[in-house]
């Protein structure tokens, strides 16, 4: 495909409005660099109730009021948005262009985070907000000290993090989908959580009723998945950025990937998935993007 030279030229085009991409949005704004963010509103950190984990945030922030602050801020420097899906990525002589949008950029950086495999149970938004299915232990395990917690994926994912959580309690369950084999067992009998294969999640007033096969009732406080995510790489790696054995995009030290002027940053690279290193990866980011616009067009 060729770029309709009458289209827009920014110098980035940054896809995806979570937490990497707004703020590297923030920083080219304020190098006076032409921005736009094409976002499908469906940001990883929209999933945060409230996490105390991120920095600056002594009392907690909620990821919609985070993702809310980010996008202000970017929007004070002339940063442009789009809402809308990216499903194709073309380069010709150095520029980028974006299917479905009539948009063209001299770079781009991939933000596109992952998505989490949640279960399918009634009340699901509801749960997330409460903070009764939590998604991630590294962020806020702190705050299930004692809780009776529960992991629900199938067995390996299940066993790793119910084992990450044991220091925070002792009141831990594997709630395993599918047959759970016989080393998934032998491990968690190791470390003497409890298994069951459940039938039914609810909410309830006072947290998460699941009913067992076999008709038993048990109420948690809260509910881990461990049922894996899909990584948002393809739009990268069809147009040829690497990607690990996983879907991660790979990226050198400065987050570029194997395209020339083809950045990427946050949870689609194979870091850990935090607010801290989403940052990181946007300030690394879009400082060498500054750089490289510096450089003679094709």
């Amino acid at each position: 495909m060729v770029a309709n030279s009458k289209a827009k030229l920014y110098d980035c085009l940054i896809v995806g409005g979570g937490p990497a991409g707004l703020l590297a949005a923030t920083y080219l704004g304020r190098f006076r660099r032409k921005v736009l963010v094409i976002d499908s509103g469906q940001s990883r950190a929209k999933l945060i109730p409230l996490t105390r984990n991120c920095p600056g945030f002594p009392d907690g922030i909620s990821g919609p009021a985070l993702l809310g602050r980010l996008r202000r801020q970017a929007s004070r420097y002339n940063v442009r948005f789009l809402e809308g899906y990216v499903t194709q990525l073309f380069c010709s002589r150095g520029t980028f262009s974006a299917k479905p949008t009539n948009v063209r950029a001299r770079a781009t950086l991939i933000a596109t985070g992952v998505v989490d495999v949640l279960p399918d149970i009634p009340e699901l938004d509801m749960l997330i907000t409460r903070g009764r299915i939590r998604i991630c232990p590294v962020c806020d395990a702190f705050e299930t000290i004692d809780r009776s917690l529960a992991v629900i994926g199938p067995s390996a994912n299940a066993v790793a993090k119910a084992e990450f959580l044991q220091p925070y309690t002792r009141k831990i369950s594997i709630l395993a989908t599918g047959t759970l084999d016989n080393e998934g067992r032998a491990a968690a009998a190791g470390l003497d959580i409890a298994v069951a294969n459940p039938a039914s999640i609810r909410a309830t007033d006072d947290g998460v009723s699941v009913r067992l096969i076999g008709g038993e009732r048990r109420v948690f406080d809260a509910i881990y998945p461990a049922m894996g995510a899909t990584i948002n790489s393809r739009v990268a790696a069809d147009l040829g950025a690497e990607c690990d054995e996983l879907g991660n995009l790979v990226t050198d030290a400065r987050q570029r990937t194997a395209v020339p002027g083809m950045y990427a940053a946050g949870d689609v690279v194979n870091e850990l998935n935090q607010l801290s290193v989403a940052f990181g990866h946007a300030a690394i980011a879009a400082s060498d993007i500054h750089r490289y616009l510096d450089r003679p067009v094709l």
